[in-house]
């Protein structure tokens, strides 16, 4: 669902944003710069990719163990 709001920008923001983007496209660019901003699906979405890699996970894995281990020796 959208929701309808006004903004108000200078003249020369305005034109720029005209000239570069179009009348028509200028709700969709302003969205995507600020989705990131507002919304914190950033790191979600990054943290799903780094989920995927299962090479990397399997390296954090290890490298969680090793430390675990270290951590282990030196309370004795």
């Amino acid at each position: 669902m959208h929701k309808r709001m006004t903004i108000t920008l200078d003249e020369a923001v305005y034109e720029g944003l005209n000239r570069t983007i179009g009348k028509r496209r200028m709700s969709q660019f302003i969205e995507d710069l600020l989705r990131p901003h507002v919304l914190d699906t950033a790191l979600d979405d990054g943290y799903k990719a780094m989920a995927a890699d299962k090479a990397r996970e399997a390296e954090a894995q290890d490298w969680c163990n090793s430390l675990a281990k270290d951590m282990a020796d030196e309370a004795r």
